[in-house]
């Protein structure tokens, strides 16, 4: 566990900060609060205080874990922390703070409760520069921490209100190619939760021809989809030549190019072997699910094709009493192997 995960799971400091006003008979809430930093849920050590509508939270962690660096005076309980130009110096029980020399007023005081030094969220939030939503249909906070917008848009993309590409969903404006964006979180295989440079918020697809944003926990996810995308047509007959353009019957390669495409939007050749030419090869000890994989037959080096499902299990059609099917991978397709390659 890395020294910043135990501090984020140790205290809560981060700044959870609920809407302006939070009714003080609605603390504690009888529902635990689900908080997430970045896209990662949060497990406090100690529950917050909700003080006339006023949320307090421990303050060591967030100030840590936003990259300050914290000195504190235990005779005179004065904490001062440092980050980039900003300097905050506060004294626990004091209804202000010196933020970069000025004065800053507090809603309430901090103060201490078990042993932890608590101080209201809002104030945290805003003098470190984190952005928080409350979604009260989850009773989620979500934590935008001040970070770098780490992720390139590769292709205009829209920015919308919810995770939906349907007529519920307003667009909020389109991000060209070449505009940065912070990913707040994955919200699942297709979705991305993110803050656009000027402080926009939104959701932005998360198919691979709009960002460069990857990581391993979206990479399994939309492996996942795929394997259950390619799923709906078990069964379907197999047709030999079959063409791309209809879902009645498919060929290996017919099949994999129709998942591709109507799952994540990634566009194939259409045969066996100038698939195994696309993304980049992996070994079978490193094989992740919806890799591609490519054997011999009909007496051609490369001739058929199939999608790796995890668990070794493979999702393809050769066969037409079989159709599409899934099937272990094992010795008579390890015998054929030729190669595996990483699309995703």
């Amino acid at each position: 566990m890395t020294t910043r995960t135990t501090m984020l799971l140790s205290l809560l400091g981060l700044a959870l900060l609920l809407p302006d006003r939070v009714h003080a008979d609605a603390a504690p809430s009888p529902q635990p609060i689900s908080i997430y930093l970045d896209g990662q849920q949060l497990q406090p050590e100690t529950r917050p205080l909700n003080i006339g509508g006023t949320v307090l939270v421990p303050m060591r962690g967030l100030f840590e874990a936003q990259g300050a660096e914290l000195s504190w005076n235990n005779a005179s309980k004065t904490v001062t922390a440092v980050k980039g130009g900003t300097a905050l110096t506060y004294t626990l029980g004091s209804s202000t703070a010196l933020l970069n020399g000025k004065t800053a007023q507090l809603a309430v005081p901090g103060q201490l409760s078990q042993g932890y030094s608590m101080i209201p969220l809002r104030f945290i939030s805003e003098a470190l520069g984190s952005q928080v939503s409350w979604e009260p249909a989850s009773g989620s906070v979500m934590i935008s921490s001040a970070a770098a917008y780490e992720t390139s848009v590769t292709w205009g993309v829209n920015l919308r209100s919810s995770p939906d590409a349907g007529s519920s969903a307003t667009s909020l404006g389109l991000l060209p190619a070449g505009s940065k964006v912070h990913v707040i979180r994955e919200v699942n295989a297709l979705w991305l939760e993110v803050r656009t440079a000027d402080n926009g918020r939104g959701y932005i697809s998360s198919k691979p021809k709009f960002t460069d944003y990857r990581s391993p926990s979206l990479l399994q996810k939309q492996g996942e989809a795929l394997i259950a995308s390619g799923q709906q047509y078990l069964g379907a007959p197999y047709e030999f030549g079959a063409s791309p353009d209809q879902t009645d019957t498919f060929d290996c390669s017919s099949f994999v190019k129709r998942v591709f495409g109507d799952m994540l939007g990634v566009e194939l050749p259409r045969v066996s072997y100038d698939q195994a030419q696309e993304g980049r090869k992996v070994g079978m000890d490193e094989l992740r699910t919806g890799d591609l994989l490519f054997f011999t037959a009909r007496g051609l080096d490369i001739g058929h094709v199939a999608i790796y499902a995890g668990y070794n299990r493979i999702l393809h059609t050769y066969s037409k009493e079989q159709g599409v099917h899934m099937e272990d991978f094992g010795s008579k397709w390890k015998q054929r192997f030729v190669t595996a390659r990483r699309i995703l």
